[in-house]
Parts: structure tokens; C-alpha cells; sequence
């Protein structure tokens, strides 16, 4: 549809004269109608843990009680059914961002990358190491303080030097 056409459509939704339009997410952003309270989510399977969780913040606004209906073909085991269940299984905005970081994984944490997939931390998982991570950092912190040009740790000056070197051929590859 024309951007006028759905403007109109949205607004007569708003006001009431329009009790049901279907669409797809593009028109998601727009709906803000306090009166909406069912949404049915078709292939849910296709979406991420916070766009559902935001598709489904749209409904229930009002005086109305909320009904998201997530219709999913998904395998009971795949990742893309363990979205769609998390969502169904929780409100808790900040819990499903924890599922979203375990099931997506934290991608390039030590780079620009920001999409999740391929971790570029080797021994650890942002989601379950997160004391150690912590504790490493206050260690690293105490050694930079104490040392900064690590001429009493060489080891930890060579495995630095190896690493920027790792960036710098990655960079090079890339460009």
C-alpha cells in the first residue's frame, strides 16, 4: 500500500471505524491503539526473541487485557522454537534478553562486530563465565596499575603482541 493509504488504514484502526487489519511487521511500529488487544504473530519462527517481545507489546495497552498468539512450525528442539518459547514463557523484558544473548551468543566482544554467531572468545561464554570475567578484569587492572608496559610480565606482553597482531592481519584481510 501507498504511505497515505496505510496512514489511513492506521488511523481508522485507531479511531475504531476499523475493527481488524491484517499486515505484515513493517506496520507494527505505527500501532499504538490503545483499544488493540489480539495480535497473531504468523511464522513467529521468522522473528527474533525482541522483535516478538515488542509485537507482542503492542496489544493489551488499554483498559483491554492482551492476547499475542505465536503460531510457529518450528522443530519442538530447533533454536527458532526456543525463541518462540521463551517469548511465550515470560514478560520479563530483561530475562529474554538473556535468552537472546545465550541463544544469538555474544559475536565479536572484542572487536566491531555486532551480530551474534561465531564467538571471538575462545575458553569463555558471556553468559555463563560472567564472575570470571569480572574477577579477570579486576586482576588485569591491578597488573596494568602496577606494570603498564608489562616489563615484569612478558608473557602477558607477548600474548598481547600476538593478539594485536591477529587484528592486524584481520584488518588487512578486510580491506
Amino acid at each position: 500500500m501507498p504511505s497515505d493509504e496505510k496512514e489511513a488504514v492506521m488511523r481508522a484502526f485507531a479511531d475504531g471505524a476499523l475493527d481488524i487489519i491484517v499486515a505484515t511487521t513493517v506496520i507494527e511500529v505505527g500501532v499504538d491503539v490503545p483499544n488493540a488487544s489480539t495480535m497473531v504473530v504468523m511464522d513467529a519462527e521468522r522473528f527474533g526473541v525482541s522483535q516478538l517481545h515488542q509485537l507482542r507489546g503492542r496489544v493489551g495497552r488499554g483498559g483491554v487485557p492482551g492476547l499475542c498468539l505465536l503460531v510457529t512450525n518450528a522443530e519442538v528442539e530447533s533454536v527458532a522454537r526456543q525463541r518462540v518459547d521463551a517469548v511465550a514463557s515470560t514478560l520479563d523484558g530483561f530475562e529474554l534478553a538473556q535468552v537472546d544473548l545465550e541463544l544469538r551468543r555474544e559475536g565479536n566482544v572484542l572487536g566491531r562486530n555486532q551480530s551474534g554467531g561465531k564467538s571471538s572468545l575462545r575458553l569463555l561464554r558471556v553468559t555463563t563465565d560472567g564472575d570470571l570475567i569480572v574477577d579477570a578484569r579486576m586482576a588485569a587492572s591491578l597488573i596494568i596499575d602496577d606494570d603498564p608496559g608489562f616489563v615484569q610480565h612478558p608473557a602477558i606482553r607477548e600474548a598481547l603482541d600476538r593478539r594485536l597482531r591477529e587484528v592486524e592481519v584481520e584488518f588487512l584481510v578486510k580491506s
